[in-house]
Protein backbone atom coordinates (compact mmCIF):
# COMPACT_ATOMS: atom_id res chain seq x y z
CA UNK A 1 0.00 0.00 0.00
CA UNK A 2 1.51 3.62 -1.26
CA UNK A 3 2.54 5.82 2.38
CA UNK A 4 1.33 9.04 2.00
CA UNK A 5 2.69 11.98 4.20
CA UNK A 6 0.52 15.15 4.05
CA UNK A 7 1.71 18.28 5.15
CA UNK A 8 -0.08 21.43 6.22
CA UNK A 9 -3.68 19.76 7.25
CA UNK A 10 -5.80 23.08 6.82
CA UNK A 11 -9.14 23.97 5.29
CA UNK A 12 -7.65 22.58 1.88
CA UNK A 13 -5.26 20.35 3.14
CA UNK A 14 -7.42 18.55 5.71
CA UNK A 15 -10.22 17.55 3.37
CA UNK A 16 -7.73 16.56 0.47
CA UNK A 17 -5.84 13.75 2.81
CA UNK A 18 -9.43 12.56 3.70
CA UNK A 19 -10.55 11.58 0.19
CA UNK A 20 -6.78 9.72 0.00
CA UNK A 21 -7.97 8.13 3.14
CA UNK A 22 -11.10 7.11 1.66
CA UNK A 23 -9.52 5.80 -1.69
CA UNK A 24 -7.99 3.37 0.77
CA UNK A 25 -4.12 4.81 1.13
CA UNK A 26 -2.14 5.24 4.11
CA UNK A 27 -1.90 9.07 5.26
CA UNK A 28 0.66 10.43 7.95
CA UNK A 29 -0.02 13.89 8.35
CA UNK A 30 1.61 16.94 10.18
CA UNK A 31 0.29 20.70 11.11
CA UNK A 32 1.71 22.62 13.48
CA UNK A 33 -2.00 22.98 14.59
CA UNK A 34 -2.88 20.15 17.22
CA UNK A 35 -6.90 20.78 15.92
CA UNK A 36 -5.62 20.00 12.63
CA UNK A 37 -3.97 16.80 13.88
CA UNK A 38 -6.78 15.27 15.91
CA UNK A 39 -8.74 15.90 12.65
CA UNK A 40 -6.44 13.64 10.60
CA UNK A 41 -6.71 11.13 12.94
CA UNK A 42 -9.86 11.11 13.78
CA UNK A 43 -10.20 10.52 10.05
CA UNK A 44 -8.37 7.19 10.34
CA UNK A 45 -5.20 8.83 9.32
CA UNK A 46 -2.02 9.12 11.43
CA UNK A 47 -0.59 12.54 12.69
CA UNK A 48 2.62 13.12 13.77
CA UNK A 49 4.27 16.16 15.79
CA UNK A 50 7.40 16.85 13.45
CA UNK A 51 7.62 16.76 9.46
CA UNK A 52 10.70 14.47 10.13
CA UNK A 53 8.56 11.73 11.43
CA UNK A 54 5.42 11.97 9.12
CA UNK A 55 7.95 11.61 6.36
CA UNK A 56 10.46 8.85 7.36
CA UNK A 57 8.53 6.23 5.21
CA UNK A 58 6.22 8.10 2.86
CA UNK A 59 6.11 6.84 -0.96
CA UNK A 60 4.92 10.49 -1.67
CA UNK A 61 4.98 13.87 0.39
CA UNK A 62 2.03 16.07 0.15
CA UNK A 63 2.13 19.68 0.69
CA UNK A 64 -0.28 22.20 0.98
CA UNK A 65 0.88 25.34 2.88
CA UNK A 66 0.20 29.01 2.59
CA UNK A 67 3.43 30.91 1.17
CA UNK A 68 6.17 30.21 -1.29
CA UNK A 69 9.06 30.78 2.41
CA UNK A 70 6.87 28.23 4.09
CA UNK A 71 7.31 25.93 1.52
CA UNK A 72 11.14 26.18 0.94
CA UNK A 73 11.45 25.95 4.63
CA UNK A 74 9.33 22.67 4.69
CA UNK A 75 11.41 21.15 1.96
CA UNK A 76 14.73 22.46 2.38
CA UNK A 77 15.07 23.21 6.03
CA UNK A 78 17.30 21.11 8.79
CA UNK A 79 13.93 19.22 9.65
CA UNK A 80 12.73 19.25 6.65
CA UNK A 81 11.47 16.44 3.73
CA UNK A 82 14.27 16.64 1.85
CA UNK A 83 16.39 15.51 4.38
CA UNK A 84 14.28 13.33 5.81
CA UNK A 85 12.39 11.41 3.26
CA UNK A 86 13.26 8.29 2.20
CA UNK A 87 15.21 7.76 -1.52
CA UNK A 88 13.02 8.30 -4.13
CA UNK A 89 9.99 9.70 -2.81
CA UNK A 90 8.24 11.52 -4.61
CA UNK A 91 7.64 14.96 -3.90
CA UNK A 92 3.87 16.81 -4.65
CA UNK A 93 3.18 20.66 -3.85
CA UNK A 94 -0.27 21.66 -3.90
CA UNK A 95 0.50 25.28 -2.32
CA UNK A 96 -0.57 28.52 -4.35
CA UNK A 97 3.49 29.94 -4.88
CA UNK A 98 5.08 32.45 -6.64
CA UNK A 99 6.91 30.54 -9.62
CA UNK A 100 10.36 31.31 -8.67
CA UNK A 101 10.24 29.58 -5.36
CA UNK A 102 8.13 26.40 -7.43
CA UNK A 103 11.16 25.91 -9.63
CA UNK A 104 13.84 26.80 -7.01
CA UNK A 105 12.65 23.75 -4.66
CA UNK A 106 12.06 21.34 -7.94
CA UNK A 107 15.33 21.91 -8.56
CA UNK A 108 16.77 21.17 -5.68
CA UNK A 109 14.80 17.92 -5.37
CA UNK A 110 15.95 16.89 -8.93
CA UNK A 111 19.26 17.52 -7.36
CA UNK A 112 18.99 15.39 -4.20
CA UNK A 113 17.09 12.56 -6.49
CA UNK A 114 13.36 13.13 -6.04
CA UNK A 115 11.04 13.46 -8.17
CA UNK A 116 8.89 16.79 -7.64
CA UNK A 117 5.38 18.41 -9.24
CA UNK A 118 3.82 21.68 -8.35
CA UNK A 119 0.18 21.06 -8.75
CA UNK A 120 -1.89 24.08 -6.88
CA UNK A 121 -5.24 23.63 -7.22
CA UNK A 122 -8.76 25.40 -8.44
CA UNK A 123 -11.89 24.78 -6.76
CA UNK A 124 -12.06 25.69 -3.45
CA UNK A 125 -13.15 24.07 -0.18
CA UNK A 126 -15.66 22.77 -1.82
CA UNK A 127 -13.71 21.28 -4.16
CA UNK A 128 -11.54 20.05 -1.71
CA UNK A 129 -13.94 18.04 0.44
CA UNK A 130 -15.88 16.81 -2.77
CA UNK A 131 -13.07 15.08 -4.42
CA UNK A 132 -13.23 17.76 -7.65
CA UNK A 133 -10.56 19.99 -7.73
CA UNK A 134 -8.64 20.73 -10.83
CA UNK A 135 -4.66 20.04 -10.62
CA UNK A 136 -2.92 22.41 -12.59
CA UNK A 137 0.55 20.52 -12.74
CA UNK A 138 4.32 21.33 -13.31
CA UNK A 139 6.83 19.04 -14.11
CA UNK A 140 8.55 16.34 -15.90
CA UNK A 141 6.17 13.76 -17.91
CA UNK A 142 7.55 11.23 -15.76
CA UNK A 143 7.34 13.05 -12.37
CA UNK A 144 3.24 13.85 -13.90
CA UNK A 145 3.13 10.06 -14.70
CA UNK A 146 3.51 9.07 -11.11
CA UNK A 147 1.99 12.00 -9.73
CA UNK A 148 -1.58 11.07 -11.19
CA UNK A 149 -2.62 8.28 -9.53
CA UNK A 150 -2.76 9.81 -6.53
CA UNK A 151 -3.95 13.03 -7.29
CA UNK A 152 -7.18 11.15 -8.96
CA UNK A 153 -8.37 10.50 -5.65
CA UNK A 154 -8.55 14.86 -4.88
CA UNK A 155 -9.55 15.89 -8.69
CA UNK A 156 -11.95 15.64 -10.67
CA UNK A 157 -9.38 17.18 -13.51
CA UNK A 158 -5.66 17.09 -13.74
CA UNK A 159 -3.97 19.02 -16.59
CA UNK A 160 -0.21 18.33 -17.08
CA UNK A 161 0.96 22.39 -17.73
CA UNK A 162 4.67 21.23 -18.27
CA UNK A 163 8.01 21.87 -16.79
CA UNK A 164 8.34 22.64 -13.14
CA UNK A 165 6.56 25.85 -12.13
CA UNK A 166 4.34 25.76 -14.77
CA UNK A 167 1.61 24.67 -12.65
CA UNK A 168 1.67 27.98 -10.67
CA UNK A 169 1.73 29.81 -13.84
CA UNK A 170 -1.34 28.47 -14.82
CA UNK A 171 -2.75 28.72 -11.69
CA UNK A 172 -2.16 32.39 -11.02
CA UNK A 173 -3.30 33.17 -14.93
CA UNK A 174 -6.41 31.80 -14.42
CA UNK A 175 -7.13 33.26 -11.02
CA UNK A 176 -6.22 36.63 -12.46
CA UNK A 177 -9.15 36.24 -14.98
CA UNK A 178 -11.30 34.97 -12.73
CA UNK A 179 -10.74 38.64 -10.62
CA UNK A 180 -11.43 40.49 -14.03
CA UNK A 181 -14.32 39.11 -15.00
CA UNK A 182 -15.83 39.05 -11.28
CA UNK A 183 -15.18 42.66 -10.97
CA UNK A 184 -16.58 43.10 -15.11
CA UNK A 185 -19.60 40.78 -14.07
CA UNK A 186 -20.27 42.94 -10.61
CA UNK A 187 -20.35 46.55 -12.48
CA UNK A 188 -22.69 45.05 -15.21
CA UNK A 189 -25.00 44.22 -12.47
CA UNK A 190 -24.48 47.53 -10.64
CA UNK A 191 -25.44 49.14 -13.75
CA UNK A 192 -28.20 47.15 -14.95
CA UNK A 193 -29.56 47.69 -11.04
CA UNK A 194 -29.01 51.52 -11.71
CA UNK A 195 -31.02 51.69 -14.72
CA UNK A 196 -33.75 50.13 -13.46
CA UNK A 197 -33.30 46.56 -14.48
CA UNK A 198 -33.81 43.75 -12.37
CA UNK A 199 -31.00 41.06 -11.72
CA UNK A 200 -32.87 37.71 -12.82
CA UNK A 201 -33.77 39.31 -16.16
CA UNK A 202 -30.17 40.57 -16.53
CA UNK A 203 -28.86 37.18 -15.32
CA UNK A 204 -31.49 35.36 -18.01
CA UNK A 205 -30.27 37.55 -21.39
CA UNK A 206 -26.34 37.49 -19.73
CA UNK A 207 -26.66 33.52 -19.34
CA UNK A 208 -27.72 33.17 -22.64
CA UNK A 209 -25.78 36.08 -24.45
CA UNK A 210 -21.94 36.85 -24.91
CA UNK A 211 -21.79 38.07 -21.63
CA UNK A 212 -21.97 34.24 -20.29
CA UNK A 213 -18.90 32.90 -18.04
CA UNK A 214 -17.95 31.13 -14.68
CA UNK A 215 -18.34 34.19 -12.64
CA UNK A 216 -21.92 34.24 -14.18
CA UNK A 217 -23.54 31.16 -14.49
CA UNK A 218 -21.82 29.37 -11.64
CA UNK A 219 -20.71 32.06 -8.89
CA UNK A 220 -22.84 34.44 -9.40
CA UNK A 221 -22.51 38.16 -7.09
CA UNK A 222 -26.06 38.63 -6.64
CA UNK A 223 -28.19 37.16 -4.35
CA UNK A 224 -31.39 34.62 -6.28
CA UNK A 225 -30.17 33.41 -9.75
CA UNK A 226 -27.22 30.93 -8.86
CA UNK A 227 -28.70 29.32 -5.21
CA UNK A 228 -25.37 27.61 -4.47
CA UNK A 229 -23.36 31.39 -4.87
CA UNK A 230 -22.13 32.90 -1.63
CA UNK A 231 -24.32 35.93 -2.62
CA UNK A 232 -27.17 33.85 -1.27
CA UNK A 233 -25.13 33.28 2.22
CA UNK A 234 -23.99 36.91 2.89
CA UNK A 235 -21.01 36.55 0.47
CA UNK A 236 -19.09 34.32 3.50
CA UNK A 237 -16.83 32.15 1.10
CA UNK A 238 -16.14 30.62 -0.43
CA UNK A 239 -13.34 31.80 -1.84
CA UNK A 240 -12.08 35.02 0.06
CA UNK A 241 -11.13 38.26 -0.64
CA UNK A 242 -7.30 37.55 1.23
CA UNK A 243 -7.08 34.53 -1.08
CA UNK A 244 -7.64 36.59 -4.37
CA UNK A 245 -5.31 39.14 -2.96
CA UNK A 246 -2.69 36.83 -2.50
CA UNK A 247 -3.13 35.31 -6.09
CA UNK A 248 -3.38 38.59 -7.77
CA UNK A 249 -0.23 39.34 -5.41
CA UNK A 250 1.80 36.68 -6.96
CA UNK A 251 0.58 37.33 -10.79
CA UNK A 252 1.83 41.10 -9.92
CA UNK A 253 4.87 39.64 -9.39
CA UNK A 254 5.48 37.46 -12.41
CA UNK A 255 4.39 40.17 -14.70
CA UNK A 256 7.20 42.47 -12.82
CA UNK A 257 9.76 39.63 -13.70
CA UNK A 258 8.66 38.70 -17.39
CA UNK A 259 7.74 42.64 -18.11
CA UNK A 260 4.06 41.39 -18.92
CA UNK A 261 1.13 43.99 -19.64
CA UNK A 262 -1.67 43.54 -18.12
CA UNK A 263 -3.57 46.81 -17.50
CA UNK A 264 -6.64 45.22 -16.66
CA UNK A 265 -4.61 42.55 -14.07
CA UNK A 266 -3.01 45.63 -12.30
CA UNK A 267 -6.40 47.41 -12.11
CA UNK A 268 -8.28 44.06 -10.65
CA UNK A 269 -4.59 44.13 -8.06
CA UNK A 270 -5.60 47.58 -6.50
CA UNK A 271 -9.35 46.43 -6.36
CA UNK A 272 -9.19 43.40 -4.07
CA UNK A 273 -6.10 45.61 -2.83
CA UNK A 274 -8.31 48.07 -1.60
CA UNK A 275 -11.13 45.96 0.06
CA UNK A 276 -8.15 44.41 2.34
CA UNK A 277 -7.30 47.86 3.24
CA UNK A 278 -11.01 48.55 4.36
CA UNK A 279 -10.57 45.31 6.63
CA UNK A 280 -13.07 42.84 4.07
CA UNK A 281 -10.64 40.37 3.43
CA UNK A 282 -12.79 37.20 5.26
CA UNK A 283 -15.72 38.54 2.50
CA UNK A 284 -15.89 36.36 -0.46
CA UNK A 285 -14.19 38.14 -3.24
CA UNK A 286 -17.46 38.29 -5.34
CA UNK A 287 -18.57 40.93 -2.67
CA UNK A 288 -16.47 43.08 -4.86
CA UNK A 289 -19.96 44.13 -5.70
CA UNK A 290 -21.11 45.41 -2.78
CA UNK A 291 -17.64 47.22 -2.84
CA UNK A 292 -17.81 48.78 -6.24
CA UNK A 293 -21.66 49.80 -5.17
CA UNK A 294 -20.11 51.60 -1.85
CA UNK A 295 -22.16 49.24 0.64
CA UNK A 296 -19.71 47.33 2.10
Amino acid sequence: MTNIAFIGLGNMGLPMAKNLLGADLTVHGFDLSDEARAGLADAGGSAFSTIAEAVADADVVISMLPSGAIVKAVYEGEDGVFKNAKAGALMIDSSTIDVTTARDVAQEAKALGFDMVDAPVSGGVGGAAAGTLAFMVGGSAAAFSKASPILEPMGAKIVHCGASGNGQAAKICNNMVLAISMIGVSEAFNLGRALGLDDQTFYDVAANASAQCWSLTSYCPVPGPVPASPANNDYQPGFATALMHKDLGLAMEAVASSGSNTPMGHLAADIYETMMDNGHGDVDFSGVIKHLAGTL
